[in-house]
């Protein structure tokens, strides 16, 4: 299946804006370490403590938000953003997103993990072992923000972000079953809290489907976020934008409306955690209801002729992240992958009694190339 343009966050899908009127979104943890970071630097370099700061977005977008705090000292300046997470009931709402700011010899920026930001000690999560769970996106966005501020190609800045209470946030979290030790992870791919887990938002799929067939669409484009729906407007260019809703964890819930409202066709995008746990038959994939199927993994990889070592470090695999690294390592992430979608396949058809024929890609963790289908022409 061929590469995939570069995708960008969409500013917020159709069905995103169906649920705004409903739903408060909220900020990141990203956002907010953004935020704090500007607010810090602008300190740094004018002593200025300005109320509130406009802070880039992954989207392309803007926000500006509230500094709760500041404090100048000889060497550095430190500034605190309180993270609002809308109506989601996330566990680091309220944290303390916390950044220290302080110059350094060499050009460019210096970005690290201080006190309550977990520090990464198994593979499979696209971060380097040892270091912060600062992910790539919110690591963009600080340097964006700070960029704003300080000219890096003429100056250099060390920026430390820390969160007082993320330890005691963390064990809210999944973060120590992942190997994220000390603290939460500081996260976002748009910047904005969208409140997956609510009640709100299930309703607002339901909505959004019998939208899509009140306008006589017969095709449903499902995907779990941001990124899987731009990877699946990238494959079906050919359907309005109607046609493409953001499921998050309510796959059941979705295809219950689809089957009432007479559609028999979906197509299901996603990445490898979702897809693992749709084909173990778990329609609710939020992380918390849910885990991931390390024997279902082990299984396909032994299908796809794996040898006993492969499978071994399969059924061990941190997440399904890491086993589909491990399967790209050993050359057999396109059989391992199609063997999977064809699972999810089968336990959406099976789900719907046979009403809907289903068809499943899965993207690679960026969202930027479609790598197995359910279908003969995968790759």
């Amino acid at each position: 299946m061929s590469e995939l343009p570069e995708l960008r966050e969409p500013d917020l899908p159709r069905t995103m804006r169906v649920r705004k009127r409903a739903l408060r979104t909220g900020w990141t943890t990203g956002t907010c370490g953004a935020a704090a970071a500007k607010a810090a630097s602008i300190a740094l370099t004018s002593g200025r403590t300005p109320a509130d700061v406009d802070t880039p977005l992954p989207t392309g977008d803007r926000v500006t938000l509230p500094v709760e705090s500041y404090e100048i000292r000889a060497d550095r300046a430190i500034a605190v953003v309180v993270k609002d997470a809308g109506d989601d009931p996330d566990a680091t709402d309220g944290a303390h997103l916390t950044a220290t700011v302080s110059w350094r010899d060499r050009t460019g920026i210096e970005l690290d993990g201080g006190i309550g930001v977990g520090v990464v000690t198994k593979p499979g999560l696209g971060l380097e072992v040892g270091g912060p769970a600062i992910n790539p996106v919110p690591r963009a966005q600080i340097t964006q923000a700070v960029a704003e501020v300080v000219d890096l190609a003429e100056r250099g800045v060390r920026v430390v972000i820390s969160v007082p209470e993320g330890e005691r946030m963390a064990r809210k979290t999944t973060n120590a079953r992942l190997g994220i030790l000390g603290g939460i992870s500081i996260l976002g791919t748009t910047g904005v809290v969208r409140p997956f887990s609510t009640e709100s938002w299930r309703s607002s799929v339901v909505q959004a489907i019998s939208v899509m067939a009140a306008q006589g669409e017969r095709t449903l484009v499902l995907s779990t976020g941001g990124r899987t729906e731009n990877a699946a407007m990238r494959l079906r260019p050919d359907l309005p934008e109607v046609c493409f809703v953001e499921v998050g964890d309510f796959t059941g819930a979705a295809l219950r409306r689809a089957v009432d409202e007479g559609l028999r066709e979906v197509l299901f995008v996603g990445m490898a955690g979702k897809l693992t746990k749709l084909a173990a038959g778990v329609l609710m994939t939020h992380y918390t209801r849910s885990k991931i199927d390390r024997g279902l993994l082990a299984g396909i990889t032994r299908e796809v002729g794996g040898d006993a070592g492969l499978v071994e470090a399969t059924a061990g695999a941190n997440t399904a992240r890491h086993a589909y690294e491990l399967w790209e390592a050993a050359g057999l992430l396109g059989p391992a992958g199609r063997v999977l979608c064809r699972r999810v396949k089968g336990v959406l058809e099976a789900f719907t009694d046979g009403v809907i024929t289903a068809s499943v890609v899965m993207v690679d963790p960026d969202g930027r190339a479609a790598v197995a289908s359910s279908e003969a022409a995968a790759p």
